[in-house]
């Protein structure tokens, strides 16, 4: 099941909403339990035990090192063994397709017969899911949190629906509190409300416009130049607008349900840095590789060789948790690169003056390691690259102007607007989150005011929100593009 189908909408979000605020206070974290256990089961039933089992795996690992206690050396033995057995199931089910694969096109390459291994489904959700549980028992073990023996609250933080398939990568330390007291708010459902459906918008209007240019352009056999950075562009935009639009409608459900989660998106293509990029861009995955992977690697504690070494690395491996293929890898590897760069230049990855050249160089780093994190396979990402640094023909090929349409074109456009005008709002307001606004505002006498910008905009939002839904009945199944991850 995913949010931008006419289930989720119609049917399931409706009756769980309905039956989570009939029920009490103490019934609502199984309610978002069960509700969670059917999201997943609606992709596949057999899948849910490994997703249980797992959950249950961690639930006793963290009692086991709390027991044992912070940071003693019982407590690392069982932390070893939980992070293995997480990794090692991990590592079955998203990478052993990949090595088989790696091994046999060595060996076949000597004349030796391959190896046949049945192919190996790849569960949805479980590098976020796994992720999520390796935090958990990382903090037990740091002493960042207690190792819950709430089994209903556990269960409810690893598998709670509204970030279950593609995050954000959430934090057990960081949601405790609200699992035990949460506050519900005609203001905060109203604003999880139109938070989910600027989220619901960005999807289906901009990013799936979007998905048929990209998908063409990547798929031509002999691009040009132009095929070519229109493809890269495209997808540039249509990443930003597909996962920053699941984040969005995340975020909006957990405010539904009373949960505030961490914002993921901050604008990241106004970035100046590939440093300030990765502050800005998937915030929850990039703090989960800092403090999880980075400082466990060493930091910047080795000294200098150490610290540039400990970012490309991270990076390597933040890339190839993305995918079983060496596209991921070497754009992880691609990022790492960058960011030891910057390290040893000294670069001010922190600006308070706009710079258009640093923006625009950056911005380029950023589409040319999108070309690679899209192509299929090394062969399709060199075709585009050949295209794109080519500079032989602008034009778009014949193939591509019959396919392209002015709402393709058009809606390009709109999402270049729309990053450069929120992102230089943002910037030049220093990056900070405004003040949430209440339609209706009590003063000092007892008298009610009512803010009709707000109201405006909401009706607009309201009204978009409606046609996507329309243009979603019209269209075929698009899956949002970190499902696969």
């Amino acid at each position: 099941m995913v949010f931008s189908s006419n289930v989720f909408l119609f049917l399931f979000l409706p009756i769980f909403l309905g039956l989570y605020y009939l029920s009490g206070q103490r019934y609502r974290n199984a309610l978002l339990l069960l509700a969670s256990y059917i999201f997943y089961a609606w992709w596949r039933v057999d899948f849910l035990a490994l997703f249980a089992g797992v959950t249950l795996w961690n639930y006793w690992i963290g009692l086991k090192v709390g027991t044992a206690g912070v940071r003693s050396k019982p407590a690392q033995r069982w932390l070893l063994l939980g992070v293995a057995v997480d990794l090692g199931i991990l590592g079955y089910f998203k990478y052993a397709n990949f090595g088989v694969d790696s091994i046999n096109a060595i060996m076949t390459s000597f004349g030796l017969e391959p190896f046949i291994l049945t192919h190996v489904l790849l569960p949805i959700g479980i590098s976020f899911y796994i992720f999520e549980s390796i935090s958990y028992i990382i903090d037990v073990y740091r002493g960042d949190t207690p190792a819950t023996r709430n089994l209903i609250d556990f269960a409810a933080f690893v598998a709670i629906f509204p970030h279950l398939i593609a995050g954000p990568v959430l934090r057990f330390k960081d949601l405790a509190d609200q699992f035990n007291h949460r506050t519900h708010t005609l203001d905060k459902f109203s604003e999880g409300c139109t938070r989910f459906m600027q989220g619901f918008i960005k999807k289906v209007f901009i990013a799936d416009t979007l998905a048929v240019v990209a998908d063409h352009c990547f798929a031509l056999q002999n691009p040009t130049t132009g095929d070519a950075w229109l493809g890269a562009l495209a997808y540039t935009a249509q990443l930003y607008f597909d996962f920053s639009g699941y984040s969005d409608m995340a975020i909006g459900l957990g405010l539904m349900m009373g949960f505030r989660f961490m914002e993921n998106f901050k604008q990241p293509y106004i970035s100046q840095s590939i440093t300030e990029f990765w502050r800005r861009w998937h915030i929850s995955l990039s703090t989960w590789l800092r403090d999880y992977l980075y400082i466990t690697l060493g930091g910047n504690r080795g000294g200098t060789v150490a610290t540039y070494r400990n970012l490309f690395l991270t990076m390597l491996l933040g890339g190839l948790w993305h995918g079983a293929n060496f596209t991921y890898i070497i754009w992880g590897a691609w990022h790492g690169m960058w960011l030891a760069i910057e390290r040893a230049l000294g670069l001010d990855t922190n600006p308070q003056r706009f710079n258009p050249i640093k923006w625009a160089f950056t911005f380029l780093l950023v589409v040319v390691g999108w070309v690679i994190f899209r192509a299929e396979n090394l062969d399709v990402a060199a075709r585009m690259y050949g295209a794109m640094f080519s500079f032989a023909d602008w034009q778009l090929s014949e193939l591509n102007r019959a396919n392209l349409t002015s709402l393709q074109v058009a809606t390009l456009a709109v999402a270049y607007v729309t990053l450069a005008f929120f992102g230089l709002r943002d910037f030049y307001r220093n990056a900070k989150p405004s003040a949430k606004a209440s339609p209706v505002a009590v003063h000092a006498d007892g008298s009610l005011s009512l803010d009709w910008g707000l109201y405006v905009t909401r009706a607009l939002v309201l009204l978009l929100f409606v046609a996507s839904i329309l243009k979603l009945s019209a269209q075929s199944y698009s899956p949002f593009l970190y499902f696969q991850f």
